[in-house]
């Protein structure tokens, strides 16, 4: 004779597959949609934000801070780029007081 209890005599409940716990840490999309800007480069930053999809939340900074970095490396250079020609000094007329 044997201890084992046969399987048909095992609750239901205990035969169903065991969900995994809800884990908030695991990766999740965030489906945050992003618009498009027209500029390339910052279009670019911002699709990198989707790599974060992918990512445990502990892993959202370092995507985070790279997106930041490269932003801010896009608008300094727009800042560094040069804009147009000042106006000629026989452009601005003084004002001249009539009374």
């Amino acid at each position: 004779m044997s201890d084992a209890v046969p399987e048909t005599e095992i609750p239901a409940a205990s035969q169903e597959a065991v969900e995994p716990a809800y884990d908030p840490a695991a990766p999740a999309p965030l489906d945050v949609p992003r618009t498009p800007t027209g500029n390339a480069e910052v279009d670019a930053q911002l699709e990198r934000l989707a790599d974060a999809d992918h990512l445990a939340t502990d892993g959202h900074v370092e995507v985070y801070e790279d997106v930041h970095r490269g932003l801010r490396d896009t608008l300094t250079a727009l800042d560094a780029r040069p804009g147009p020609p000042a106006p000629s000094p026989s452009y601005q007329q003084p004002y001249r007081n009539r009374s």
